[in-house]
């Protein structure tokens, strides 16, 4: 199916094209990116993005499909929706299913539901560790070979640092990072919020940000060690910033990453025992925002990731302590850090490139970019376009989200995905 979008501002910072273009899709590839009316006229599917811009298919970093498993809270099929709905092309999906990516068989069905079933590309993750029970390293090398693109134990740390130190080095042989879920499970303790006042007042256990920096502490001098890869998922405090800042002054090989409820909301939207706002990292201070806003802004932050983690109804409806952390987040993404552009924090092209080319690069994958012969992936944006999130209307099985309600700016309107089009409007 050929497809022309047609007189849109196309902005692709990976290859320095800003301006009024048509691109032409067809047999799977780009084959004409020229200027506005210079692609001609024939297509399949056209499509006028006049007054709206064109960026390369985003790229979500770390996102929990929850396939194989947990379907009762997402699969690869609804999951890869959410994600073209929010202008997505490729997602990295994390190991903590059931059972759990840490073998060649998980990964290669992962690999036939996506290619079966979804509509984006997906893009396993492997577990550093067995079981992510932090004991014993999982065949890396294999997984590899079948596909993965990185390794974490997302959602547990791994404890053991002579286990974490043996798997950067193992990792540096291949070529590929580890996505570290840095927490410290003592300091935690079974925690469900950060820990403050408002942990006080609520009567609940909770987390310092001490759990987060002693444990970014501890990966960043690991991987100075070992010369391996780090990437720091979702960081949430001040002191994480200012670690990672330190390391890439002393030429670290570590890259981090955030999300947009870090930067969006502190920890009063738990006021009221409000579970759509339990995450974990849990949402932390003011100044912790600032910091985070701060670090993307001078470039210690690389990545804006989603960590989609969508729930059924029913485990969000539990008591604060019950409930389990995550936010729905593949189809609010773009629009919460576009806030960043409007608020003068980073400029336009930047937050492209952090949503597209640059986690790209830190997994080896060849996308997020616009180029004549290159992926048919790509997302036409209307900046200006205001909506309300309505979660009952997610393309994903998970509606949990803290920003029920809230009035965005900068919608997805068309999302072309392995030269499939997607319309909303």
């Amino acid at each position: 199916m050929s497809i022309l979008i047609r007189n849109g501002h196309v902005l692709d910072p990976s290859s320095d094209v800003d301006g009024r273009f048509d691109v032409l899709v067809d047999g799977g590839r780009i084959i004409k990116i020229a200027p506005a009316g210079k692609a001609g006229d024939k297509a399949d599917s056209v499509v006028d993005a006049t007054g709206m811009h064109v960026f390369p298919g985003l790229v979500d970093l770390h996102a929990h499909l929850r396939e194989p498993g947990f379907t009762h809270k997402e699969t690869i099929k609804t999951g890869t929706e959410a994600a073209v709905r929010g202008g997505f092309t490729s997602v990295c999906a994390m190991p903590n299913t059931s059972p759990i990516n840490d073998n060649p068989g998980i990964t290669d069905y992962m690999l036939q539901k996506a290619r079966a079933e979804g509509v984006c590309d997906v893009y396993p993750i492997g577990a550093i560790t067995k079981e992510q029970k932090g004991e014993e390293l999982a065949p890396l090398g294999l997984m590899s070979e079948e596909g993965c693109v990185a390794f974490s134990d997302d959602g547990r740390p791994v404890v053991n640092p002579l286990i974490m130190r043996r798997a950067l080095e193992y990792a540096k042989a291949f070529g590929f990072p580890l996505i570290s879920h840095c927490e410290d499970l003592s300091l935690a303790d079974g925690g469900v919020i950060n820990e403050g006042l408002r942990s006080f007042t609520m009567g609940l256990k909770g987390i310092p940000n001490a759990s987060e920096d002693i444990m970014v502490h501890r990966d960043v001098s690991l991987a100075e060690l070992s010369g391996g890869r780090i990437h720091i998922a979702h960081i949430s405090t001040e002191g994480s910033v200012r670690i990672i800042r330190q390391a890439k002054e002393r030429g670290v090989n570590v890259t981090a990453e955030t999300c947009p409820h870090y930067f969006t909301l502190t920890e009063e939207a738990a006021e009221g025992f409000n579970t759509a706002a339990k995450v974990n990292p849990p949402l932390r201070t003011g100044v912790d925002v600032e910091a985070i806003r701060q670090g993307i802004k001078d470039g210690t932050i690389d990545v804006i990731a989603t960590d989609h983690a969508p729930h059924h109804r029913n485990e969000k409806m539990r008591e604060f302590d019950a409930a389990p952390p995550g936010i729905s987040g593949l189809e609010t993404a773009f629009a919460l850090s576009l806030a960043l552009v409007r608020d003068g924090v980073i400029s336009l092209d930047r937050l492209v490139a952090m949503m597209t080319s640059v986690p790209a690069g830190i997994v080896g994958i060849g996308k997020g970019s616009l180029k004549e012969g290159g992926a048919p992936d790509m997302v036409i944006v209307d900046l200006e376009e205001e909506f309300v999130v309505e979660p009952e209307k997610f393309a994903s099985k998970g509606k949990n989200t803290p920003f029920a309600g809230y009035r965005l700016k900068g919608r997805p309107v068309a999302t072309v995905a392995g030269g499939r089009l997607f319309k909303w409007k």
